[in-house]
């Protein structure tokens, strides 16, 4: 966090034009932000209109929720197809994310990682503070994934996924774990969240309760849901949810 503190000096830029020109709401809106104490600077809250910030160095939330004041960060929400590596070079050829940073000015690069055969949500950005508390496995953000296994999954089974079970690096329990469906073929359909970032867990652990994955996505990191975006498209996160993505951020960042 910066150390920076506000001050009504000639200094910096006024707090209002830096919420403005970050889109949170109109110079005058911010006004009134300010002076009903909803906003904060460096986890302080400032009601001085005359208060001046470095955009690149202060940090602003306005109701608890972070402000990206930079407008060179970028940050941009993947539905990652099977097949594809989370790489921007595979050093065995395979096709990898340029195919989608390349469409891009800035230089993205991925937050964490999915295996070749798991599609889903991946964050493609050009904040590398954001990507590494977020991708850093002591800060293990919430994940869920919807995972196709052979066999019918029985209540008894859920049960072990969330009391834990022991794999060959150790003890691992999902937060949540739920049958969605079964289909024709003796197959079921599993929702399954956990914070853990250990390669390819979800696999492992369904696999080490005798269901062996078929299919396999994620549909959810923190806050970001792939809601209805198809395999292989992209869409920019919008201001609310990059507000929540940096407050998780400058969470992990602060108790570290």
């Amino acid at each position: 966090m910066s150390s920076v503190t506000p001050s009504p000096s000639e200094e910096g830029v006024r707090l209002q034009k830096a919420m403005a020109a970050a889109g949170v709401a109109s110079r005058r809106v911010s006004e009134q932000m300010i002076q009903e104490g909803r906003v904060e600077v460096n986890g302080s809250i400032v009601t001085e209109l005359g208060t001046r910030i470095d955009p690149l160095t202060d940090q602003v939330a306005v109701d608890g929720v972070a402000v990206q004041l930079d407008p060179g960060k970028r940050y941009v929400m993947l539905n990652k197809p099977v097949g594809v590596v989370s790489s921007l070079a595979d050093e065995r050829g395979r096709p990898d994310l340029t195919r989608f940073t390349s469409q891009f000015e800035e230089r993205l690069f991925n937050v964490g990682r999915l295996d070749a055969e798991t599609s889903g949500l991946l964050i493609l950005t050009n904040d590398g503070e954001l990507a590494h508390v977020l991708a850093h496995p002591s800060f293990g953000v919430a994940k869920t994934y919807i995972a196709k296994v052979e066999g019918r999954v029985t209540p008894q089974t859920l049960t072990k996924l969330t009391k834990g079970i022991e794999l060959d690096d150790g003890p691992i329990a999902a937060d949540r774990a739920r049958l969605l469906d079964h289909d024709a073929r003796g197959r079921s359909i599993v929702e399954v969240t956990l914070h853990s970032g250990r390669n390819r867990i979800v696999r492992r652990m369904l696999d080490a309760v005798g269901h062996p994955v078929v299919e396999l996505v994620r549909r959810s990191f923190g806050p970001l849901h792939l809601g209805t975006l198809k395999a292989g498209g992209m869409r920019e996160l919008t201001k609310v949810e990059v507000g929540e993505l940096l407050s998780l951020s400058r969470a992990g960042t602060n108790e570290e």
